[in-house]
């Protein structure tokens, strides 16, 4: 390497914004807050947007920024899904439904948490294991926000975000929950011209499942009742395991595992 590439690595290098993730402070953010969430999710904080993920804190929240996109967790569009009317014909609502109540469920995969708080609000206490940093901030700041709205609150309460991988946390478990949920990202997701445009931000952060058996097999060590994986419709059985029952829709598809 000459010495002009050593001098522009080294400016590269100094320039934050071309990081592949920054983290920006924007209107109303406190910087100690942007600092620690810079800690968090190992970005650098900026005093201007990268040339390509920005992780951007304000008075409003985290947002995720790129490629033209913005993407922020928001329950409260989960509104119309939650009420009594809708909840009851969820397909999850047919394979998690309970007369028990406080039951304690595991969503493995939790993303952005749209299943998990189709869970609590079918009663379930819910742990969220989220590995990737980035989307356990998005994650935990709409949870901030989602126990604060009037509606939402109750159902909020009942969600508990633990940061870290699913398949070390779930063994180690000390209580035996009542179900645990498994949506691992699928490859065929990416090349489906339907994936919402604000969430192929989120794809860009986190790389399809490719440890099946481990995941699965962390799953049962947690001794479960009921494993519940959603897939595709056409998709595989996960780790080639095939279900007690299924209960399909017209996209996708619930396979359950009774163990108890």
């Amino acid at each position: 390497m000459n010495k002009y590439s050593k001098e522009r690595l080294e400016e590269e290098r100094a320039d934050s914004s071309a990081a592949p993730l920054v983290v920006c402070m924007g209107k109303g953010a406190q910087k100690d807050a942007a600092t620690a969430l810079a800690k968090r999710v190992g970005a650098p904080l900026s005093d201007k947007p990268g040339k390509e993920l920005t992780l951007l804190i304000d008075g409003n929240g985290v947002s995720l920024n790129g490629y033209g996109l913005t993407f922020k967790g928001d329950f409260e569009q989960m509104l119309h899904r939650l009420t009594e009317g809708r909840l009851q014909h969820e397909m999850i609502s047919r394979v998690c439904k309970t007369k028990e109540t406080g039951l304690k469920a595991i969503d493995a995969t939790a993303g952005m948490g749209e299943d998990s708080i189709l869970l609590a609000a079918n009663g379930y206490d819910v742990t969220l294991h989220e590995q990737n940093p980035v989307i356990a901030a998005l994650l935990k700041d709409a949870l901030r926000r989602g126990k604060k709205h009037p509606v939402l609150k109750e159902i909020v309460e009942r969600m508990h975000l633990v940061e870290g991988d699913s398949v070390e946390l779930m063994p180690k478990r000390v209580d035996e929950p009542e179900l645990i949920f498994l949506d691992p990202m699928f490859p065929e997701r990416q090349k489906s011209g339907l994936i919402n445009k604000k969430l192929q931000l989120i794809q860009k952060l986190e790389r399809p499942c490719t440890e099946e058996s481990e995941l699965f097999d962390a799953a049962i060590a947690a001794h479960p009742k009921k494993i519940i994986v959603k897939r595709p419709l056409k998709g595989p059985y996960l780790a080639d395991r095939e279900p007690t029952y299924t209960v399909k829709g017209k996209a996708i598809r619930y396979d359950v595992y009774i163990y108890g």
